[in-house]
């Protein structure tokens, strides 16, 4: 089935399908189609089931896949944003959910969902960046799980690309610097990259 015929599959099937089919044909569009292709057959789904789709991908063990769902969960959530603004924070709010101990989840890729979901709406990102950035904060709503503390640097480098000035209003750097010496090659990495955005020369 090629990427056109499989988009049709989902809008001529999307009213009388369960949940786990429907979550089931996103994740092949996104293995199948350029995220252009993906974002126009999104349209064709009610928004919400859309992104309850593309949160469940999140968890996907290849990696492409779950980076090219958490960009069209970006995009999706902005658009609904555009529409309605509160149903949008109640999809920020579910994600920040999904990180509490209390949730019972790990949270694969929701610090990254928030991040790029700021990144596609600026005033997303002027309500929930210190959020973003009270992950990677001790003194704040500090990330344990190593893999979710990187995703949260993700996010920030993210953000550095998109808003600069907003996180240098927020003292970002200060919270960035000590990740530069960060057991995870990958965590100093995104460190290193988000504060040379940022114009900090600090430890470089």
């Amino acid at each position: 089935m090629d990427k056109m015929d499989m988009g049709r599959d989902i809008t001529r099937n999307r009213k009388k399908e369960s949940p786990r089919i429907l979550r089931h044909r996103v994740r092949e569009l996104l293995g199948s189609g350029d995220l252009e292709q993906v974002l126009m057959e999104l349209k064709k789904i009610p928004q919400r089931k859309a992104i309850n789709s593309l949160i469940s991908v999140f968890y996907d063990s290849n990696p492409d896949i779950k980076l090219k769902a958490i960009s069209a969960f970006g995009q999706v959530v902005a658009d609904l944003a555009n529409e309605d603004m509160e149903a949008a924070r109640v999809i920020l709010r579910r994600l920040m959910w999904m990180l509490n101990d209390e949730s019972g989840g790990i949270g694969w890729g929701v610090p990254e969902a928030m991040a790029e979901a700021m990144a596609c709406h600026p005033r997303l990102a002027e309500e929930y960046v210190r959020i973003l950035l009270s992950y990677i904060r001790e003194d704040g709503n500090f990330l344990e799980f190593e893999p979710l503390r990187r995703g949260a640097l993700w996010g920030i480098w993210r953000l550095a690309q998109v808003y600069p000035e907003m996180l240098i209003e927020f003292e970002a750097a200060k919270y960035i610097r000590p990740y530069l010496e960060d057991d995870d090659p990958s965590s100093r990495e995104l460190s290193a990259q988000a504060l040379r955005i940022l114009g900090d020369e600090t430890d470089r």
